[in-house]
């Protein structure tokens, strides 16, 4: 039976009895074909929600956070449900991993104290942050990102970007992290042991404000793996995903990513899938602390 005509009996509100002898069809064939309708319709219907949700998250949402999202908007719907429909419909993250070494620590610059010592979870804002630089490839030339992050939201607080990666590229991203949330002195910044953030330039910059240096161990990615994993996400989740023709288109989508998607809507597991503005405003119970687009 048609869903034309399923829909059109509906409407005139046919006898099942009458309907069934016209039809040659018994009355539970009839009641069968209405339920199978109304599945694919409600099945249509949810599909139109997760491809939305798929496509606003640039192509990174998984089952899981589309599930969370979806939740989040009075829809109810369980994970193996949406991996289906979203196998139905040809929705998979694609990623590509590549490799640039970005730290250079052979050089003769003091270092300092593995002082974090892996305490990824501080009890309030701006008691801990954490710090590297990364690259992005674009047809005219690398472009270097360097990223400062609070541990206790998961909130990018400070970048910078540059075509080179010299010691005023670190402390850049410092500075505007510095601007942007004014901590007090004592707050841990941690790095690995690259010679921008040995530099006489940056170590001036962290006295000068009363912060206090903390650094890797040697060879140990560990040591700084919660900034290391937002760089693997802005790179599955957006870079990977582009060919910029330059280094200003990278520079303004890689600021887009981190301001409208990263900080504002993208739902972090370690925050029960809220986004780090939302863990901000939920448990300080305040407006998120403004980060500008400015680079």
């Amino acid at each position: 039976m048609s869903q034309r005509l399923v829909r059109q009996l509906q409407q005139e509100a046919a006898p099942v009895r009458r309907v069934g002898e016209l039809l040659g069809i018994s009355r539970s064939g009839y009641y069968e074909a209405c339920q199978r309708w109304a599945r694919e319709q409600a099945a249509c219907v949810l599909s139109v929600h997760i491809k939305a949700s798929f496509h606003a998250s640039g192509g990174s949402y998984g089952s899981r956070r589309i599930v969370t999202e979806l939740a989040g908007k009075g829809i109810a719907i369980g994970r193996y449900r949406v991996r289906r429909l979203m196998r139905e419909q040809g929705l998979k993250a694609c990623w590509k991993p590549k490799f640039v070494h970005t730290t250079d620590s052979k050089h003769n610059l003091p270092v300092a104290e593995n002082v974090l010592d892996r305490r990824f979870e501080p009890a309030a804002p701006n008691q801990a942050w954490v710090s590297d630089i990364t690259y992005i490839r674009t047809r005219t030339g690398w472009l270097y990102l360097a990223a400062v992050l609070d541990l206790y939201s998961r909130k990018i607080v400070g970048w910078a970007m540059a075509p080179t990666m010299p010691a005023s590229l670190v402390c850049a991203a410092l500075q505007m992290a510095i601007a942007q949330r004014n901590p007090a002195a004592g707050l841990i910044v941690h790095s690995d042991r690259g010679s921008q953030y040995a530099s006489a330039e940056y170590q001036a910059l962290l006295q000068r404000h009363g912060l206090v240096c903390s650094m890797s161990r040697k060879g140990n990615c560990w040591d700084n793996a919660v900034m290391e994993r937002f760089f693997l996400n802005l790179k599955m989740e957006r870079v990977w995903r582009r060919d910029y023709a330059n280094q200003n288109e990278a520079v303004h989508d890689v600021a887009d990513y981190i301001v409208e998607f990263y900080n504002a809507r993208r739902l972090h597991s370690k925050l029960g899938y809220q986004s780090p503005n939302a863990f901000e405003r939920k448990l300080i119970g305040q407006a998120p602390i403004v980060v500008s687009e400015i680079i």
